[in-house]
């Protein structure tokens, strides 16, 4: 039986743990070979000796299980090391398929409360690093199809939040990264389209080393698959990188729990227009005043109701 993701190669960043280790081991299940990245040296065991470290620790994972895989431990948020990790994967495997951005950190605080480097570090490892490898991984599949004067085989899937969708209040670094990330995402699909190259995003929800904090609160049940696992996001991704989803393109997804959830894009609510050359302060305060007067109060962009979204 051939398997949906044979034959392609895959690059997962953020993949020594958590989300990103899910995606990578289900990759590797559907028939990728993938290159495992997750930033940091490599490590130490219990006994105090020299091991791999996360990345390699994963991409060990997959070999057992008799796929192929190799580890990348430098900063995707690093530009030239970025470039390094796309020509790994086409130095290990002959060409890329599929890149899976996944690395990110937190660093939570109310936008009154938070420094520079909070700011900065977020924005660079989150935004900055879906950039690079996007921006390498963009490049090798543009010279590929002219080479062969037609469209590739890509895929790329990113990363963003609830937190964009929903407007975290207690996260504006985050939420800003992860809404830039969409709108890069979007833009990169349009612009690779003619290449043969879909992108997308997706908002998981998952339990994992950088979010526990932000589910402590929730229960792990006693018996069964924990909703906010990871493994109830991998399998979206594997869809998204297969054959089957080649007409899925420039789309925002929301997956947790057993649901998945396809996030509509924004629609023009309401359209004036000045019946003057131009319009003036008096004009406006007539028309939008009564008009926002009728809205629900403290209603936003922001669409806080995703959150509220259960598996039934």
């Amino acid at each position: 039986m051939t398997l949906p993701l044979e034959g392609l190669s895959a690059v997962v960043t953020g993949a020594g743990r958590g989300l990103g280790r899910a995606e990578a081991l289900e990759l590797a299940r559907l028939g990728a070979a993938v290159v495992v990245n997750d930033y940091g040296q490599p490590g130490r065991d219990g006994s105090g000796e020299a091991c791999g470290g996360p990345a390699e620790e994963v991409a060990a994972e997959i070999r057992a299980a008799g796929g192929r895989a190799v580890a990348h431990t430098g900063d995707v948020a690093d530009f030239d090391q970025a470039h390094g990790l796309i020509e790994l994967a086409v130095a290990e495997f002959g060409k890329l398929d599929v890149l899976v951005n996944n690395a990110g950190i937190l660093r939570d605080r109310m936008v009154f409360s938070m420094s520079e480097n909070e700011w900065d570090a977020v924005i660079r490892v989150h935004l900055k690093g879906h950039f690079n490898t996007t921006r390498f991984a963009a490049a090798h599949w543009r010279a590929r199809s002219k080479a062969v004067d037609g469209p590739v085989y890509g895929r790329i899937v990113n990363t963003s939040s609830e937190a964009f969708v929903a407007g975290s209040a207690g996260q504006p670094n985050y939420a800003a990264a992860k809404g830039g990330i969409v709108g890069l995402t979007t833009s990169t699909a349009l612009a690779l389209a003619r290449y043969g190259v879909t992108a997308n995003a997706i908002c998981p929800r998952a339990r994992t080393r950088m979010t526990e904090d932000v589910f402590a609160g929730l229960e792990r049940p006693e018996q069964g698959l924990d909703p906010l696992a990871p493994e109830h996001v991998a399998p979206l991704v594997g869809y998204l990188v297969s054959p089957a989803a080649a007409p899925v393109n420039g789309q925002l997804l929301v997956v947790h729990g057993g649901l998945v959830a396809i996030v509509e894009r924004p629609r023009v609510h309401a359209r004036f227009d000045t019946k003057q050359d131009a319009f003036t302060y008096e004009e406006l305060d007539t028309l939008l005043t009564p008009h926002f007067a009728q809205r629900p109060r403290g209603e936003t962009f922001a669409a806080v109701e995703v959150l509220g979204l259960k598996h039934v």
